[in-house]
């Protein structure tokens, strides 16, 4: 064993650089934090604009997964893109931030998890957050992590959201605040033109502490235990095979795919299929890598009849050259922006409390990931299903903790999945047929004309939907026999463990998840160090009912 520690923090992503920074700022705790990927020190991950190279494929950033064969997909296995290195997924995410509806929250208490009504946690996203427009009674003012508003670098942004007023539809100024439903603009994770992630927001702060220690291409193979205490970690650190031993406990922070792997080769999980990889049982948690849960998204996509999209610039390799030289040498340009500058959340029908749907638009001729690129001026309408009823798993591919996970998200097992992402391709579709379109509306290349019935816009979404990037569940916290963490974030049936991750949501939230993460490792430190929670805050949001309201008093 090596020299002890108060805490091991195992993961640092989006929610380890958190729990790093608050948990080290007692100074009478020893913090160690392990990551397997490497520091965070590329111009890509400081460039926003960088985000396309770092999304698209397997590398030192990206974990880079794949699934399995998805039966309602026509089979197709998909691309799951997962951070790899200091700031994990928020290295190489797309920077929106983007907390959720109020009713997420509050359906976690409405669960028996005390402590996570909105009341409850909107003070931990104001903690987190200093936002560029200033604090209120939503947003924070004086956090590490830096929310601004986006650049605005084309005019197709400005489009989406005069066709979103045109159709019909509401506008908002807030997606995170009073109202979430309608269209508006992202704000973004981006300061002074670089990617704020949180490694940049809360690990570099706090890097000069004696008391804490930070170990990259650090590869965490189990949790150390004696009897059901959580003792220490092991990981393989280049040809070496390491211990460190945690006298207070150990926080899994390894996200939704890593933190179940780790809990299963660690000997946490269904007790009968640990003995098939001939794992010693610790705990018997079959709740451990169910409840998968994940955005899909599905691209309806336009050419472009005037030059204002991203095309112009990624066809020419001497611009491109010239957007990072620019980049590099005053930090402003089109380095500056990730592309994603608008959106909106809207229902597939009118019944709904919340919105069901998001929309990003995309203003290049990308598919795929990014992986494919048309070789014309092209933007996309990108719609995904907030809440889906389908439910994933995660298994052990093998021991070997340098192995993958099985990932089998089961995308589209419920009809209810496939309806609201075909009602988002008709209201795609009734954007773009909108008068502010006009002078950029070329032809339909995906789906295409061509697709009319809705048994053609369901073969479309078989045929080509993919992750948006949230996966989450996959360790949920509750209090039945399927949980794996209960309302503090302690794994059942064994002490001095914790997870602090996306894969404690027991359903995810509509919109995405970097936030959340936040959100839930700034409450998590709390809980680790002792601390009263901060004090609820009861806000009124645009769809409430008297209800949901009262309910949270």
């Amino acid at each position: 064993m090596s020299d002890d520690v108060d805490y091991i923090i195992a993961g640092a992503g989006s929610a380890g650089c958190v729990l790093a920074n608050r948990l080290s700022a007692d100074a009478g705790s020893k913090v160690l934090l392990l990551e397997a990927g490497p520091k965070d020190n590329s111009i890509l991950v400081r460039m926003p604009a960088g985000v396309g190279q770092l999304i698209k494929q397997r590398g030192k950033y990206n974990w880079g997964f794949e699934t399995e064969g998805t039966a309602a997909l026509h089979n197709r296995k998909d691309f799951w893109p997962r951070g790899k290195g200091l700031g994990g997924s928020s290295t190489i995410n797309g920077m929106v931030y983007i907390r959720g509806h109020a009713r997420d929250y509050d359906h976690w208490r409405q669960l028996g998890l005390d402590g996570w009504s909105y009341a409850d946690v909107l003070p931990y996203f104001k903690r987190s957050e200093t936002n560029q427009q200033g604090g209120d009674d939503f947003r924070g003012d004086s956090g590490p992590l830096y929310v601004g508003n986006p650049p605005l670098k084309s005019p197709m942004f400005n489009v989406l959201v005069e066709a979103g007023k045109q159709a019909g539809f509401k506008l908002t100024s807030d997606f995170n605040g009073e109202q979430q439903e309608g269209f508006g603009y992202y704000q973004q994770t981006i300061k002074n033109g670089r990617r704020w992630n949180t490694s940049a927001a809360y690990l570099e702060p706090a890097l000069n502490r004696n008391n804490l220690s930070v170990e990259t291409e650090a590869l965490i193979t189990r949790v150390l235990f004696e009897g059901a205490r959580a003792t220490g970690i092991e990981y393989r650190q280049g040809s070496e095979l390491k211990q460190v031993r945690a006298r207070k406990e150990v926080i899994l922070a390894c996200g939704a795919i890593g933190t179940p792997q780790l809990l299963m080769l660690s000997g946490i999980g269904d007790a009968q299929y640990l003995r098939r990889f001939g794992i010693a049982v610790v705990h018997d948690s079959p709740g451990v890598g169910q409840n998968l849960q994940d955005h899909l998204d599905v691209n309806v996509q336009y050419a472009c009849t005037q030059p204002v999209t991203a095309y112009a610039q990624v066809q020419s390799p001497i611009r491109m050259l010239g957007i990072g030289l620019q980049y590099i040498l005053f930090g402003t340009g089109d380095g500056t922006s990730q592309g994603l500058e608008a959106g909106a959340f809207v229902k597939s029908r009118q019944d709904l409390e919340t919105p069901d749907l998001q929309l990003h638009l995309i203003n290049a001729p990308f598919s795929d990931h990014g992986r494919k690129q048309l070789k014309m001026h092209a933007f996309g309408l990108h719609m995904c299903a907030l809440r889906p009823e389908s439910r994933g798993h995660i298994a052990l591919r093998s021991t070997n903790p340098q192995d993958p996970p099985l990932i089998q998200p089961n995308s589209l097992a419920h009809d209810n999945d496939l309806r609201s992402l075909r009602e988002g391709v008709k209201i795609a579709r009734k954007l773009v047929a909108q008068p502010a379109f006009a002078d950029y509306r070329g032809a339909e290349l995906n789906p295409g004309a061509g697709a009319s019935s809705d048994a053609d816009i369901n073969d479309f979404i078989r045929r080509t939907a993919i992750t948006i990037y949230h996966p989450v569940g996959t360790a949920k916290m509750g209090n039945d026999r399927m949980a794996v963490v209960d309302s503090t974030l302690k794994v059942r049936g064994v002490h001095g463990l914790r997870v602090v991750d996306a894969s404690i949501m027991p359903t995810l939230v509509g919109g995405n998840t970097n936030a959340p993460t936040i959100m839930i490792a700034e409450k998590a430190a709390d809980l680790i160090l002792g601390k009263p929670p901060l004090p609820q805050e009861h806000r009124r949001v645009a769809e409430d009912k008297s209800d949901r309201f009262a309910a949270a008093r």
